[in-house]
């Protein structure tokens, strides 16, 4: 899940929902590292990577970068570099302690001209001077030069990445078309240099979790907004979990899947997912109150989910128009999961404003 369907449904809402965008399907596989690169085909797609940081004084940040694809169906056959075929969005995020709360920049283009695009058959996404790159060795190469800070990164993986729910095919809703072709890769090894609010910039490392996901559906008309986390524990498993609300609360779909470092997964239907809030916290800009504290239910297994600083909403009204909670949490287990602990990202919309999913 991600906040860039928030993004995809306001461009949607002004094309035409008649044009021809492929389908996601059942029992069609992700292959890698084919798969890695971009499927203009599909109406929305976006690479989205989290982590957590470590200067060298020890201090701890928490970073996002993702770059999103959309295709608003209205290209054609027109051979111009100007047609608006293809959007590219980017946007990072630091969350910095000493700072006090989130930073963020983001930017829009169309594609073309070699200044915006996203290529297929491998990780390429570009805008401007912003860009997520992947090498012939699995490795990522990430810049971006922001508004008041900077990220320049390296992701190593560690691990094998991570088909969700069936070899990639991940329900969303109660309807097998309400679906994306969805992986992940945990436990990413960081390095590199980051630009804080403060202008200092320092060396980091850490650990990353970065998503590839790619869709032409929208969610259910039933859903409100959408809890999700990805978190990379400390023995080596990997945790992504979702719940899309509905107005009342209730779970319109769930899902969750944990990969042991062995990397055996095991995954969880609707029934067995629950995020519950613990504290909250109210936005003294947009007066939106977030459940920043939550306690995460995945089977018999229980983590208690505590963010690095309250104020890590997101406000981009004045451009894609979403506005939502998204921020570094660490994981403590609780009860028999009591030795199982963690860093994650942990995502949360719908609560200033119910989504307006347009009916099909």
């Amino acid at each position: 899940m991600r906040f860039f369907l928030l993004i995809s449904i306001a461009f949607f809402s002004m094309t035409t929902l008649a044009a021809d965008f492929a389908e996601v399907v059942p029992n069609r596989a992700v292959v890698l590292p084919q798969d890695t690169g971009a499927h203009p085909d599909f109406r929305t797609e976006w690479w989205y990577a989290t982590g957590w940081l470590e200067t060298p004084d020890k201090k701890p940040l928490g970073f996002q970068i993702t770059f999103f694809r959309s295709n608003p169906g209205k290209g054609g056959a027109n051979p111009s570099e100007f047609k608006p075929a293809q959007l590219i969005i980017a946007h990072a995020a630091l969350s910095d302690p000493a700072h006090g709360r989130l930073v963020h920049d983001q930017r829009i283009a169309r594609q073309g001209f070699g200044l915006a695009y996203a290529k297929a058959g491998n990780t390429d996404v570009k805008l401007d001077a912003w860009r997520m790159v992947r090498n012939a060795d699995g490795r990522y190469e990430v810049t971006a030069d922001a508004a008041g800070f900077a990220l320049h990164l390296t992701f190593m993986p560690t691990q094998t990445p991570m088909l969700q729910g069936e070899r990639g095919y991940s329900r969303k809703g109660p309807l097998p078309q309400q679906a994306s072709y969805y992986y992940s890769e945990p436990q990413l090894k960081v390095s590199g240099s980051v630009t804080r609010p403060s202008g200092e910039r320092v060396a980091v490392t850490g650990s990353a979790w970065l998503d590839h996901e790619w869709s032409s559906t929208l969610l259910s008309a039933d859903a409100a907004g959408w809890d999700w986390l990805g978190a990379n524990l400390d023995d080596g498993s990997a945790l992504m979990a979702f719940k899309v609300r509905a107005r009342d609360g209730r779970a319109v779909w769930a899902h969750a899947a944990l990969r042991d470092r062995d990397g055996r997964t095991t995954q969880y239907g609707p029934g067995e997912v629950d995020f519950t809030p613990e504290r909250q916290w109210r936005s003294p800009r947009t007066d939106t109150t977030y459940p920043v504290a939550m306690d995460l239910r995945v089977g018999a297994l229980r983590w208690r989910l505590t963010p690095l600083i309250d104020d890590q909403e997101l406000d981009s009204r004045d451009s894609t128009g979403a506005l939502y909670w998204e921020g570094a949490v660490t994981l403590a287990g609780v009860g028999d999961t009591i030795d199982r602990r963690g860093h994650g990202y942990l995502e949360l919309t719908g609560y200033a404003k119910a989504l307006e999913v347009e009916k099909r």
